[in-house]
């Protein structure tokens, strides 16, 4: 691929050259995201944070990762209090704000909102979340977590077992993911979702086309055995007609300390992208896992930082630039990690 002036929609542009390459750069970001060094390769540049849906960890890390290489965050975070309440098409709007952007990030509820947008913008976007489709910033950040947490035990992501668990028939981000993982090589994915959450037909086909095995079941005890990480949604309330509807399968698929010391190997990455539901009647991974050392959730979350900050720099063509203006952080930073 090449980064430079590209929107960035979908997982399906990348090659796993490409992946590797994201993954560089993200390592090379680390000591920004970490406040050892300070870089302003971006000073003057701004961002259009466009969220036309609720987020809180995408729009604050893409819109701190954005600070952080020096650059201005512009935001627009609800509906409402734009022009689109008045009537304003997705053209007009991208014609608009992308005169005072230099890159765009864009979350909508309605799945292809993203790629329309994208077509009528003059500088590159980003896909945000567009509805029940895509998170290809989330997939990066979940394959490069997976990745460093394997590396730690001594594993790589060719070859590895991974189960999935909750509402796979919504959630964007086990779509985008599993797609980028068809980038690799002889993956065991345990679906676990009631029938009616599958997860999408066509991108099971895929992955069995690309030589990958998949399981499916309603049953987590079985279906969490013998896996390298173990991924687990929400149920996506805001995808049903009704909070009734959701709540039909609210609470059904639970992780806590007990289920993962009897059903789990020891090791297994437990991973989820947030947010969790930790009401009572849901409760989907429990807060007894909050100090166990396989919880990469918070790990997770640090990551979509540096994977943001490289989009960020490959896109705008300064990857290569980041340490011509560093300088060292001149205030109290311990205590962060």
């Amino acid at each position: 691929m090449e980064f430079c002036g590209t929107h960035i929609l979908s997982v399906k542009q990348f090659e796993r050259s490409d992946v590797d390459r994201v993954f560089e750069v993200a390592d090379n970001m680390a000591p920004y995201a970490r406040r050892e060094r300070i870089t302003k390769v971006l000073e003057g540049a701004i961002l259009g944070n466009m969220f036309f849906e609720p987020s809180t960890r995408t729009r604050v890390s893409f819109g701190c990762a954005f600070n952080l290489l020096g650059g201005q965050v512009r935001e627009t975070s609800d509906v409402k209090t734009s022009s689109i309440s008045k009537g304003e098409s997705l053209y007009d709007t991208a014609r608009v704000i992308s005169g005072y952007s230099d890159i765009i990030v864009m979350r909508h509820p309605q799945m292809g909102s993203v790629s329309e947008f994208a077509k009528a913008s003059r500088v590159p976007v980003i896909n945000g979340g567009d509805g029940p489709n895509e998170h290809p910033s989330q997939a990066l950040l979940d394959l490069y977590t997976i990745k460093k947490e394997l590396l730690s035990n001594d594993r790589q992501i060719d070859g590895m077992n991974i189960a999935m668990i909750g509402d796979l028939k919504h959630g964007r981000t086990v779509h985008s993911l599993s797609q980028l993982l068809l980038l690799y090589d002889n993956i065991t994915f345990t679906l676990i979702s009631p029938i009616e959450l599958r997860m999408p037909a066509g991108i099971v086909s895929e992955l069995t086309a690309g030589g990958h095995k998949v399981i499916e079941t309603e049953d987590m005890e079985a279906g969490l055995n013998d896996n390298d990480t173990v991924y687990l949604t929400r149920i996506q309330e805001e995808r049903f007609t009704t909070k009734l509807e959701a709540d039909i399968y609210r609470g059904r698929f639970r992780l806590n300390q007990s289920i993962y010391t009897r059903y789990c190997q020891p090791n297994t990455i437990i991973m989820h992208p947030l947010p969790r539901d930790s009401r009572e009647e849901a409760n989907e991974l429990d807060n007894d896992l909050n100090q166990h050392p396989s919880l990469a959730i918070f790990r997770q979350t640090d990551n979509g930082v540096v994977v943001r900050m490289a989009l960020f720099a490959l896109v705008l063509n300064v990857a290569d630039k980041i340490d011509d203006s560093a300088t060292d952080v001149g205030w109290y930073t311990q205590g962060r990690f």
